[in-house]
């Protein structure tokens, strides 16, 4: 199994991309064998048809983009890695930084490390409260228009801030939390879709899915596993959704792609949207 673009997305309406990407977050490369693996399912990914591979500068302090680089260096064409700056990961910390100037030393760093002229997308990782929206996006304007990033992107963001970005250029993307049962972006997927904005939901399939209920309902029905009815769900909801399923199994890499050809009738959709809760 392939994937193929027939049924991808647009991001910013110039980078085509199939609508199942790969989250590279949970790829480790803390000792050898880890490194190793890691490195063969990155490569399977794109083996498979994956071509949107998403990370960012705080995973593993940087060593996640290295990794790729590693795995997947020289990139093949129509290949987008999309990666993030403006949070730190200091040890079980998340902290948003969104000075201008950490900024730019962090996309400087990220295109280094992935070993590319141009980030395709470049995405703010968190909304930094203690510095003006309009600083953060101003500095990745300035980095647009420098050649440094391709399109600006944002992640963990409401409507009013999306909107008031948008004012300020355009934005491609938007990565928030969302699942089947994790729906609080509901508005903000309503807003993407209305302006042809890419939605990236992070942690696409929540841990519990798999355990019963609705969603595994739905998957024996199928035959499928509750992870690919999960995905499917996403892929059904809305066509400007780009799930990017992160994994450290090779099998479980395949299963997940393996959503893109299942096709929930109307009645699964249906007892899904409703069954399996709308709020976390």
């Amino acid at each position: 199994m392939t994937l193929s673009k027939q049924a991808g997305l647009a991001i910013g309406g110039d980078l085509p991309v199939n609508r199942l990407g790969f989250g590279a977050m949970r790829l480790r490369g803390r000792t050898a064998g880890e490194r190793a693996e890691s490195i063969r399912i990155a490569r399977r990914a794109v083996e498979l048809g994956v071509d949107f591979v998403d990370t960012a500068d705080a995973y593993d302090l940087g060593g996640n983009e290295e990794l790729l680089a590693e795995a997947l260096h020289p990139y093949p064409p129509g290949l987008v890695i999309a990666t993030k700056g403006g949070q730190c990961h200091p040890g079980d910390d998340w902290i948003p930084l969104g000075r201008p100037e950490y900024l730019r030393q962090q996309a400087e760093l990220s295109l280094r490390r992935l070993r590319i002229p141009q980030i395709e997308l470049y995405q703010l990782h968190r909304v930094d409260p203690a510095v003006p929206l309009a600083d953060q996006i101003g500095a990745l304007t300035r980095l647009r228009e420098e050649g440094k990033i391709r399109h600006i992107g944002l992640s963990e963001v409401t409507v009013e801030q999306l909107a008031e970005a948008e004012s300020i250029t355009p934005i491609a993307s938007v990565q928030n939390l969302y699942n089947l049962e994790q729906r609080r972006s509901e508005p903000v997927l309503e807003y993407c879709e209305r302006r042809g904005i890419a939605f990236i939901p992070w942690l696409p399939i929540k841990p519990s899915t798999s355990a019963n209920g609705t969603t595994a309902q739905v998957a024996a029905r199928l035959g499928a596993t509750p992870a690919q009815v999960a995905l499917a769900w996403l892929l059904r909801r809305s066509p400007v959704v780009l799930p990017i399923p992160g994994t450290s199994s090779r099998r479980h890499l395949e299963e997940n792609l393996a959503a893109l050809t299942l096709s929930l009738s109307d009645q699964d959709y249906a007892e899904l949207d409703s069954g399996a809760g709308k709020h976390d």
